[in-house]
């Protein structure tokens, strides 16, 4: 093997190596839900109805298809173990590293600058949350497709110019456009990858100084350019194309799902500010990687000391880069690359309510990477430091990003360290607050997580999520009329959201009101009418009411609306397993509904494999309902489940070879969601 292979496959290893730890980590409960362990869409895998859906959605406030159908590709080979989705980033992320070691070292023919380009991206720790977080997905991977982009581009821009024709100069940079438009459709903010492309020409490829005027004329043969600099932006006019519809649907998706703030609420002088002050906090965590979180909320005001002080280092650093860009044109090139790449998430299209995020850092840090790495090259050239000076540095360097990686990685090994982590190292953080409770109350600590949303709702008091979570915890705490007037606030808030309605429906049931309840679901139903929840509580209410037919209508038509949800599938079959009146129950049809919601499940959830269990017992076949029932009650018991009493009893009737029966009528509470 050669020298850059064998640094090419040390760099991809030692990387896996590093991010091993993630093979054990869970699901966040910041966004892994929506982008993969709640979402029906990605969890049924590969299928037509799921391909045309990711082509078609703005779920999650934006359009990436890319992003969804690697998602999905990961739930069709490994469906639920949220281990296996985070080492397909490990792995995404391994050949990004590879991949700038590729780039350099074709851009600049310096081996072991490239080397060590490629391992500060690898192992930096303001890597961490782009290959940690499943949700990040759309980082690494189109991250992986604008290194294939970039390398595609200097392939076709290499040849010579002097020799080729038109036609192949123009075919030449088709690869490069493929691999930027599928880099866009996994996260737009490779818009500036035009951009970028333009750099290199400056700066290491020297296009610049010697671009010949014969190949503008490939592009547009009536046009002359006087100018060197506009046959570049020419021949790269279809980048820039991308980049303008890439905008314009964003823009779009992220109006759509109200992620872009206003002016009225975030304004254009604050944004200004921020943004300031984010390029210097940037640079100071690639310098100093301390106190990383995953996120960084906005502060209510930014003093002048740090505005100024911010934009006289960004001043300096940038004169300093331009009055050397003849001498040191990689200064100059880096800089820009690392400013012009995080533009379009710098905030002054204001989305969320972060001041930044490390996230945002992933290509933006190749700029600064390079301009330092070339920069301290050129300096021990000049002072004529031994190699092996050199050497140690660079080794303690790459010693020290591994040892803080590997500690930000052990924060990301489950919700309550994350954003305990979170909480340790910002202030002021409602966002981290409101998860950190929702990770307590997942682990049953009702009075800890009660705390935490309390503090998110002094923080942002008009914020609907965290109403939303505190009417969930007071109705499970058994203060439902505390527990209905934050579910009335969240709806003042936002009047548009049927979830919502749906729970402030079920607390009502719950206190008896069934007409109310009924009244509130209907609402939910009518803002939206693909939303499945209200019909299915409507269905257990009637349930409770005795109305059995309208019952099973009415849960027939949640299923309807969402014919893969497990939950679902899983409660009608139970009705139709167990229910008292023999003119209810269904045998056969519960044990399809129910095995099709155990596969959709990933065969883990106990209370899936207990309707199943319920429905094989009412077919006759009760060495299923055994063997079922019983992996139900091991996995509940290791999930520290309570209430197992009736499953225990379940067990006892199969194994006397009798079927469980059980009246729906004003016994049991509506199921939260």
């Amino acid at each position: 093997m050669s020298r850059p292979r064998i640094v090419g496959l040390l760099l991809a290893l030692v990387t896996l190596v590093v991010y091993l730890p993630v093979a054990h980590f869970r699901f966040i409960n910041y966004d892994d839900g929506g982008y993969v362990a709640e979402n029906p869409h990605v969890q049924g895998g590969l299928t037509w109805a799921g391909v045309k859906w990711a082509f078609t959605t703005w779920h999650a406030s934006n359009w990436h298809p890319l992003t969804w159908l690697s998602h999905m590709t990961d739930c069709q080979l490994f469906g639920l173990d949220p281990g296996a989705h985070h080492f397909v980033n490990a792995l995404i992320h391994a050949a990004n590293t590879v991949l700038v070691f590729a780039l350099l070292l074709r851009l600049t023919e310096k081996l072991w600058p490239a080397a060590f380009i490629a391992a500060l991206f690898g192992w930096h720790p303001l890597h961490v949350e782009s290959v940690a977080w499943i949700s990040e997905r759309k980082d690494v991977l189109s991250t992986f497709f604008a290194l294939l982009a970039l390398l595609a581009y200097v392939k076709a821009v290499t040849g010579n110019a002097e020799t080729v024709s038109c036609v192949t100069r123009h075919a030449s940079l088709f690869p490069a456009l493929i691999f930027f438009a599928l880099g866009l459709m996994a996260k737009p903010m490779l818009v500036t990858l035009p951009f970028v492309m333009l750099l290199l020409d400056f700066w290491p490829l020297n296009r610049v100084a010697g671009f010949k005027l014969k190949i503008a004329s490939c592009i547009t043969p009536n046009l002359q350019p006087s100018t060197p600099n506009l046959q570049l932006l020419l021949e790269k006019w279809p980048f820039f194309l991308l980049t303008a519809i890439s905008c314009v649907v964003t823009f779009l998706a992220q109006r759509n799902g109200d992620a872009v703030v206003s002016l009225a609420k975030v304004s254009l002088r604050y944004r200004l500010e921020n943004s300031v002050v984010a390029f210097a906090r940037y640079l100071g965590k690639l310098a100093w990687p301390a106190d990383l979180a995953i996120i960084y909320p906005m502060a209510y005001k930014i003093s002048t000391l740090a505005v100024v002080g911010a934009l006289v280092l960004l001043i300096f650093i940038s004169a300093a880069a331009w009055l050397t860009r003849r001498n040191r044109p990689y200064l100059l090139m880096g800089w820009l690359w690392f400013l012009g790449t995080l533009m379009p998430v710098i905030g002054l299209v204001k989305v969320g309510d972060a001041a930044l995020a490390d996230r945002y850092s992933y290509i933006p840090s190749i700029g600064i990477f390079i301009a330092v790495t070339f920069g301290a090259r050129d300096l021990a050239e000049r002072f004529r430091l031994p190699k092996i000076i050199l050497a140690g540095a660079a080794g303690a360097i790459l010693g020290g990003c591994l040892l803080a990686t590997e500690k930000q990685l052990s924060y990301w090994r489950n919700d309550e360290l994350l954003f305990a982590h979170t909480l340790a190292v910002t202030k002021d953080n409602a966002t981290a607050e409101l998860n950190y409770g929702v990770a307590l109350e997942q682990k049953g600590l009702s009075a800890e997580a009660l705390a935490h949303y309390r503090e998110a709702l002094r923080l942002a008091p008009e914020r609907v999520e965290v109403h939303n979570n505190l009417g969930n915890l007071l109705d499970n705490m058994g203060k439902p009329q505390e527990a209905l007037a934050e579910y009335r606030e969240a709806i003042r808030l936002d009047p548009t959201r049927p979830a919502l309605y749906d729970g402030l429906g079920i607390v009502l049931v719950e206190t008896g009101s069934f007409t109310e309840g009924m009244a509130e679901f209907t609402n939910a139903a009518r803002l939206d009418p693909a939303y499945p929840w209200p019909h299915f509580q409507m269905g257990k209410v009637l349930l409770k009411q005795g109305r059995d037919a309208e019952a099973i209508d009415k849960l027939r038509e949640a299923l309807r609306i969402d014919p893969d949800n497990y939950q679902i599938l899983a409660y009608i079959a139970h009705i139709l397993a167990a229910e008292e009146n023999p003119g209810v129950r269904d045998g056969k049809t519960a044990v399809v509904l129910a095995a099709k919601a155990n596969l959709l499940a990933g065969g883990v959830q106990p209370q899936v494999l207990d309707a199943l269990g319920m429905a094989c017992a009412e077919t006759g076949d009760f060495t299923n309902a055994l063997e079922v029932t019983q992996r139900a009650l091991d996995l509940a018991t290791a999930a520290q489940m309570k209430n197992l009493d009736q499953l225990r009893q379940r067990l006892e009737l199969y194994k006397n070879h009798q079927p469980w029966r059980e009246s729906f009528l004003a016994t049991n509470a509506p199921v939260k969601n």
